[in-house]
């Protein structure tokens, strides 16, 4: 109810501390991770929200030491402050983890386990992805009855107590087979590097263009998408994302646009634009949203060129205009304000259409002035926030006094 002012206040009065529960990360400040004994005191005596902001820090800059204040204190911690906790370990994620997490897949609560065997699934080279891997091996295989090889399939019979040790959830969400679901467990957990030389040493790119047997391809395909993006396997992503002007790109399909989505995540930025710009140029902007989501900003200029140009495509065809302005609400925070020069040439009231919709031409009109006048305006900001060019180029101002600190505006 207090506003900033109480943060401020409660930063300097211990027994007001209640109040940073409130704020992201307990609203204090870190020690320096070089102050073991700060960061201790701070460990032993934090907020929840403190701990788990200080964990988070320690895991970005030294992970094994931030591994081992968790291990000092784990057996203590609540369940929900564990799986917490436990969830900090994706930052600087390594095979020096694995025996620790191998611990975790012991604990009492069943949403440590999972997550424990989360993050060992996604080291290749970890105990649990070797054990993984021998059951999924086991039903998956190459099927050379047909005129040409496939994929068989032959889901698990049962999940038994190893598998469920290791993370496998025996219950399936309501309308899904056990069966089946066990299975996406399997194949999703075991290193992708088990099928080159389980189907004939193929490519990632020519495993997923065989076929699969008794329609189980968009399962199979589901679990090694879910795989690609845990183990940030650059040449899955790319042989399960296809090329984005083929049909199916578009979806439905066996891989969902969300799961695209998460897949282009892991290739470079600038693999990842073009892909999304070619999706744009073949399928157009209505399915695109969330794939331009996960694009590095400001976009490379070839993705930047198909959004103006689609946008420019829809508001000729009469499109109906407001089913655009996620998109171009996307467009004002990421195209390169260099684009503004491009969009000179929209900002003119267009002809009606007849199958238009009513006013389109005025919403578009404004929509793209408005794109215009906020990339400029993002120019301006940054030439102002640019460091200075050479030696006599650019006339500093001289620097400013700063005032003694001030707590906040009571209004924010």
């Amino acid at each position: 109810f207090a506003g900033p002012r109480a943060l401020w206040l409660a930063r300097l009065n211990p027994d007001w501390r209640f109040a940073l529960r409130s704020a992201p990360g307990g609203g204090a400040a870190l020690p320096d991770p070089a102050d073991a004994e700060a960061v201790r005191r701070l460990w032993r005596e934090g907020l929840f929200a403190e701990r788990v902001a200080l964990l988070g820090a320690l895991r970005a800059r030294t992970p094994a030491p931030a591994r081992d204040l968790l291990a000092g204190t784990w057996p203590t911690e609540r369940a929900e402050d564990r799986l917490m906790f436990l969830d900090s370990l994706r930052t600087g994620l390594s095979a020096a983890d694995e025996p620790f997490l191998e611990q975790a897949l012991r604990d009492r609560s069943r949403n440590v386990r999972a997550t424990a065997a989360e993050l060992l699934s996604a080291l290749p080279g970890s105990a649990l992805a070797a054990r993984m891997a021998v059951r999924a091996r086991a039903c998956v295989a190459l099927d050379h009855t047909g005129n040409s090889p496939g994929i068989v399939v032959e889901a698990p019979l049962e999940c038994d107590s190893g598998m469920e040790r290791d993370g496998v959830v025996a219950t399936p969400p309501a309308g899904r087979g056990e069966r089946s679901w066990w299975l996406g467990q399997l194949v999703e957990a075991a290193p992708l590097g088990t099928w080159r030389e389980r189907l004939g040493g193929r490519s990632a790119r020519e495993i997923v263009a065989l076929p699969v047997a008794d329609g189980r391809q968009g399962e199979l395909h589901a679990a090694w998408c879910r795989a690609a993006v845990r183990q940030r396997d650059a040449e899955w992503s790319r042989a399960l994302l296809g090329s984005p002007s083929a049909p199916e790109a578009g979806g439905p399909g066996a891989v969902s646009l969300a799961e695209r989505a998460k897949l282009l995540a892991a290739l470079e930025p600038g693999e990842r634009a073009e892909w999304v710009a070619g999706f744009i140029a073949t399928h157009g902007l209505s399915e695109a949203f969330q794939l331009l989501g996960v694009c590095a900003v400001p976009w490379a200029a070839p993705l930047g060129r198909a959004v103006v140009d689609a946008l420019n495509i829809a508001r000729d065809a009469g499109s109906y205009p407001w089913s655009f302005s996620g998109v171009m609400g996307l467009a004002e925070r990421c195209l390169d304000p260099a684009e503004a020069a491009r969009l000179e040439a929209l900002l003119a009231m267009p002809d009606e259409r007849e199958d238009a919709a009513p006013g389109a031409g005025g919403y578009w009109a404004e929509a793209f002035h408005r794109l215009v006048t906020t990339l400029r305006l993002r120019a301006a900001m940054a030439a102002e926030l640019a460091p200075p060019g050479p030696a006599g180029a650019q006339e500093r101002r001289p620097p400013r006094t700063s005032p003694p600190a001030q707590p906040p505006d009571a209004a924010g």
